[in-house]
């Protein structure tokens, strides 16, 4: 009678045991052994590991998404500087707008692009280190501080500017005429000679082109003293002031700009 009560008193103890951890551990291993549980926290990514004497919670990040914005998590090059390592210049493309959305902040996480007011939140040492992967990777012949130059150089016309860094094509008319590239495919994803200065990286001017123009007017590719000395003996305007996209025309009868989807 004693050595059944005893018994039962052993298996209860071992039922409440495995009871409260959730899984089966062997005895003669209680002392040593860690396991996995989940916590009844709602904190996404988050595990517990446990052992008889004490247990640890460690938080997992999840890498960085759209879905999932956080003002506190760490930003990470290293995606970019390997597509453009590889010249991988279409998915470098792609990254460098995923960088702008999350650096911009959790709105624009949300919404899935960035609104030309949310560049001002972009820091300048992440434009600038984004610039300075696509120079490098370039010749120097890709990068927002390439496009800034160019910008300056047409007087701040978007249309000079589209012309001049090949985001639009001549058509083969009688009349000079210039239409915009179809994305992507009509866009140029190599570096050799004949790519245009500039070229890359593309900005989205969908809802028109005020937040290229906040890109490009960003206190991260602002002018030196150098450049503005060197601007102004060459008669060049480096100025802020921007013309637009007025009717599509540059002001010339013989060159017309045709309107097109610019949707990339």
């Amino acid at each position: 009678m004693a050595t059944k009560s005893f018994e039962s008193i052993c298996h209860n103890h071992h039922s409440l045991l495995n009871h409260h951890h959730h899984t089966e551990i062997a005895p003669s291993t209680l002392s040593s052994t860690l396991f996995l549980k989940p916590t009844t926290t709602n904190t996404p990514n988050t595990i517990s590991i446990s052992s008889l004497s004490s247990t640890k919670t460690f938080s997992i990040s999840p890498t960085t998404s759209l879905s999932t914005p956080s003002s506190t998590q760490a930003i990470s090059f290293d995606l970019l500087q390997q597509h453009l390592s590889t010249q991988n210049f279409r998915e470098a493309d792609e990254e460098t707008r995923r960088l702008l959305i999350v650096l911009a902040g959790e709105q624009a996480q949300k919404r899935g692009y960035v609104f030309f007011s949310e560049a001002q939140f972009i820091s300048e040492a992440d434009l600038k280190a984004i610039d300075d992967l696509w120079r490098q990777h370039s010749n120097n012949k890709f990068g927002y501080s390439v496009q800034r130059k160019i910008y300056g150089k047409v007087s701040n016309d978007f249309t000079k500017f589209f012309i001049k860094v090949g985001w639009m094509k001549k058509l083969d008319t009688e009349v000079e005429q210039y239409n915009y590239r179809a994305f992507p495919n009509e866009f140029i994803w190599e570096l050799n000679e004949d790519t245009p200065e500039g070229h890359l990286p593309l900005t989205n001017a969908l809802r028109g082109t005020q937040l290229l123009k906040s890109i490009l007017e960003h206190p991260a590719f602002k002018p030196t003293e150098e450049e503005l000395l060197q601007a102004k003996a060459a008669g060049e305007d480096m100025g802020n002031g921007v013309t637009g996209l007025k009717g599509f025309m540059d002001g010339s009868k013989s060159k017309r700009v045709l309107k097109s989807d610019y949707s990339f």
